[in-house]
């Protein structure tokens, strides 16, 4: 009798330099995370010290989101020409000092430009990072890994309420504290020597990054007409559910801390804060566990219920507002079904384009997507402010968009687990 080899866990095959690059993408996206959204979790005070409204509130998430679209698709052209590891790097050093020049910000318009240069760089972090976890990691893996970088998004949501509840709250810095949150938002700069020392470009762009293909206009390859209908769905899939999610997600702190009589729960700071964290455990967990599931069911299956399950869970929460026990409970679900979908982009996405022009279609379909997107937090505004409208009942719109996301979906093939095209 011969004995058979136990199977190898799957973790046990990646090596330590594939794991360094999902680090670096995966804790640049969670700092990108932290540094846009602590502008969301002071918006209470910034209406307070500038002395604007909800929609202009929201109009300045808008204008965050567009440039951070040009951002992506800037940054995917600049990955594929000088390498995927100094893009992350040069984002990350530009969002970072972007909140620290928010920081100093005395009007509305000088915090919108440091907003806009934020953006920037945000939709170049994801990108970079999202290109160098898909080029590194082998294929029958490709899905958990992009799973496990979009989870950082969850951790810095988290870093940013948690943050913006001591400064703006406990210590009680007074009317200027929110300077205080953009001034930590620095710190994500420190973090690009680690990435400089440790992470490698992913061998797939170093062969390839001489070839003909590689010095070609990437807009013209995308744009024919073996990629147009591709780049274009991918563009339009990508723009449905980042409508949903913005409108969603950017205005969830604002709903939590709305007066009752307005549509909102009527929380203060801290306790928004204790009802957010929640949502971002069942996000950082729907994030995940998506490429698992994704594996054992077929992943467009799986993203299909996750956008089903938001459309249905939407309405129900905007609705619970003077039941806080409710809204702790739906909490954690409505992060995992709301967010754990973002975790097929990545590998999804680099399966559509060839390496030489993969990171400038990741970053022209995801970003364009997300600029087509950006008008959900001004839209959503908007309505709030309307007669007998409100905020909860204004987060009701980002359902049909779930829904929309989840048909158009089905217009593709599932090609998980496939070579990456050459």
């Amino acid at each position: 009798m011969t004995a058979t080899a136990a199977p190898v866990a799957w973790y046990r095959t990646i090596t330590r330099e594939q794991w360094r690059a999902l680090a670096a993408a995966k804790l640049g996206w969670m700092l990108d995370a932290m540094d846009f959204l602590i502008y969301v979790m002071a918006i209470g005070q910034l209406k307070t010290y500038f002395g604007f409204d909800d929609a202009t509130a929201g109009l300045l998430g808008t204008v965050t989101l567009i440039t951070s679209a040009i951002g992506g698709i800037v940054f995917g052209v600049v990955a594929d020409r000088v390498g995927r590891t100094k893009a992350l790097m040069a984002t990350i050093l530009i969002f970072s000092f972007a909140s620290l020049g928010a920081a100093t910000s005395q009007s509305v318009f000088q915090l919108m430009v440091w907003r806009v240069i934020l953006g920037f760089g945000m939709g170049g972090e994801w990108a970079s990072g999202a290109v160098l976890v898909s080029e590194t990691w082998p294929p029958e893996h490709r899905t958990k890994a992009i799973s496990i970088m979009q989870s950082g998004w969850a951790l810095g949501y988290i870093m940013a309420a948690v943050l913006a509840a001591l400064i703006l709250d406990v210590f009680a810095l007074g009317d200027e504290a929110w300077r205080w949150l953009f001034v930590v938002g620095v710190a994500p700069a420190f973090f690009i020597l680690w990435i400089r020392r440790r992470v490698k470009e992913p061998e797939a762009w170093l062969k390839g990054r001489n070839a003909p293909a590689a010095r070609a206009n990437p807009f013209a390859v995308l744009f024919g007409s073996e990629l147009r209908r591709k780049t274009l769905l991918a563009t339009l899939l990508s723009a449905f559910v980042q409508f949903a999610n913005w409108g969603l997600f950017f205005w969830l702190p604002g709903f939590l801390a709305t007066p009752v009589e307005r549509g909102g729960a009527g929380m203060t700071i801290v306790r928004s804060a204790a009802w957010i964290i929640p949502v971002q455990i069942g996000a950082y967990i729907g994030y995940n566990s998506f490429g698992f599931i994704a594996d054992r069911f077929g992943r467009r299956r799986t993203f299909v219920c996750y956008l089903t399950a938001a459309a249905i869970l939407v309405p129900i929460y905007g609705q619970m507002a003077r039941n806080p026990l409710v809204l702790m409970a739906l909490g954690p679900v409505l992060g995992f079904v709301g967010y754990g979908y973002f975790s097929m982009f990545g590998s999804f996405l680099a399966e559509l384009f060839p390496t030489a022009v993969r990171a400038t279609g990741q970053g022209l379909t995801y970003n364009l997507g997300r600029g087509l997107g950006a008008f959900a937090p001004y839209t959503i505004g908007y309505l709030a402010t309307l007669p007998r409208v409100g905020i909860g009942s204004a987060l009701a719109l980002t359902s049909a968009f779930f829904l929309c996301g989840a048909l158009l979906s089905l217009a593709f093939p599932d090609r998980s687990r496939e070579q990456l095209v050459t």
